[in-house]
């Protein structure tokens, strides 16, 4: 999708929820000058409000809210929508970062950022987003994908099991899920996924990925403890193991 400053209806639509003024003020400058519209809410009412009434594309969700969390808001929006969410954590408080990534967030960005890093990772899950929605456009001659037990909808986005249960996806499981798919029975390291999941490298701290690879088992696997699905390749990291087959 091209941009361009007359077009408001083509930019995307960014609500930041957060209760500190300053910060969605900060925020909303920031995204502004890299052509973005720009929403704000303060608590979870507000936020629910802004997701009823505008067309968002992507929420910036702060983890700490004096009324209702960012986890359970986030589990909340997850729950029925597969809105790309970038969590606001603080950089002192690492299990906040994994908290907000089992909850279903896309990506987090640590307090304080460095602006072009925010910029940075909203055009990424923005870029992984659309590409998502392209990508089930023009791959209509596929629109699912079976393995093990499991039936994947690519173009609702979720997983039907063989006694005909559905179960959903967030945008980053099923970003992951198919980036497994589309390697089966290769080994992925966590720098290969983080790049095509995150569009960054991991840090040498960095779980996120041992954090969406066990969410995703805790949903597939009938033993997570003991995956059959997505095992674990010592020192290397993941293969998908299935044999796949497709139909329309």
């Amino acid at each position: 999708m091209t941009l361009t400053h007359t077009d408001h209806q083509s930019k995307p639509h960014i609500l930041i929820v957060d209760d500190d003024r300053d910060i969605r003020t900060l925020l909303s400058e920031i995204l502004e000058k890299n052509d973005l519209i720009i929403f704000q809410a303060s608590r979870g009412s507000e936020m629910r409000s802004m997701l009823k009434s505008k067309k968002i594309d992507l929420m910036i969700l702060d983890i700490n809210l004096p009324d209702e969390d960012g986890i359970s808001l986030c589990k909340e929006v997850r729950a029925s929508s597969n809105l790309p969410i970038i969590m606001l954590t603080a950089k002192t408080s690492p299990i906040e970062r994994v908290i907000g990534l089992e909850t279903g967030a896309d990506d987090y960005v640590c307090k304080p950022f460095e602006p072009m890093e925010l910029v940075s990772r909203v055009r990424s899950v923005l870029r992984r987003s659309q590409l998502n929605v392209l990508s089930e456009k023009i791959s209509g001659e596929v629109s699912k994908i079976h393995f093990d037990s499991w039936t994947l909808d690519v173009l609702g986005r979720h997983l039907v099991r063989a006694d005909g249960m559905v179960l959903s996806l967030s945008g980053s499981e099923f970003n992951l899920l198919k980036l497994f798919i589309d390697h089966a029975n290769q080994v992925m390291n966590r720098d290969q996924i983080m790049d095509h999941i995150y569009g960054r490298e991991s840090g040498p701290f960095d779980r996120s990925i041992d954090i969406q690879v066990s969410r995703l088992r805790n949903k597939i696997e009938s033993n997570p403890k003991t995956p059959t699905i997505i095992k674990t390749v010592r020192s290397e990291g993941y293969l998908f193991t299935p044999k796949i087959s497709t139909s329309l």
